[in-house]
């Protein structure tokens, strides 16, 4: 069955017993909350995973979940590429618990992590402004800290691909509540449709 470019939450919730979700944010970002019946593959995985992701295609349409649908959309063109059929959802988990549907947490008490877009600008900020004081308290050279910083954000924007996040993504703080090992991948073969 074929799935379009992006589907909204509503398209998503009607058809989710026939769709299987990948979750391409980082462990600690899926440990905080994630699409029931969700497989963790880190965006920067994904091509480790393809021989799996390919498998799980052929029974069942595969559905890519971000936090607002950004590395969603760069995982399903890295698998379109590669000749696996699949979708993003618009919008991202943000959307999903918006319009009231439910998240699904590991056992235990849900963790807070920041979305890693919300982290990536908060490096940026961090370090532009950073460069400025230091800038004008030190040696005006430091003001090029800013100047690259800015440079790296505008060749994000262009590319759709963000260094910082995939450094960030492989900080300690991301990779808590892992759930997969450096060289495996959870089972993603189609279950049961859910209830």
């Amino acid at each position: 069955m074929s799935v379009s470019a992006a589907l909204s939450v509503s398209e998503a919730f009607s058809r989710r017993h026939e769709l299987t979700f990948v979750d391409v944010r980082t462990p600690a970002e899926f440990a905080s909350g994630h699409l029931p019946e969700a497989v963790n593959i880190p965006l920067d995985r994904i091509g480790r995973a393809l021989p799996d992701l390919r498998q799980a295609a052929e029974h069942r349409p595969l559905l890519v979940v971000c936090a607002s649908g950004a590395r969603a959309q760069n995982a399903v063109a890295t698998l379109a590429s590669h000749g696996v059929d699949a979708s993003s959802l618009a919008g991202g988990t943000t959307a999903w618990a918006a319009e009231g549907h439910r998240l699904a947490h590991p056992e235990g008490r849900p963790r807070a992590v920041w979305a890693m877009e919300r982290q990536v600008r908060f490096t940026a900020g961090s370090v532009v402004l950073l460069g400025l004081v230091l800038g004008l308290l030190v040696h005006p050279a430091f003001r090029l800290l800013s100047a690259g910083i800015a440079a790296g954000l505008v060749f994000s924007a262009l590319s759709n691909t963000c260094g910082m996040a995939v450094v960030l993504g492989r900080l300690p703080y991301n990779q808590r509540g892992k759930a997969l090992l450096d060289n495996s991948f959870p089972s993603i073969t189609p279950k049961e449709p859910l209830a």
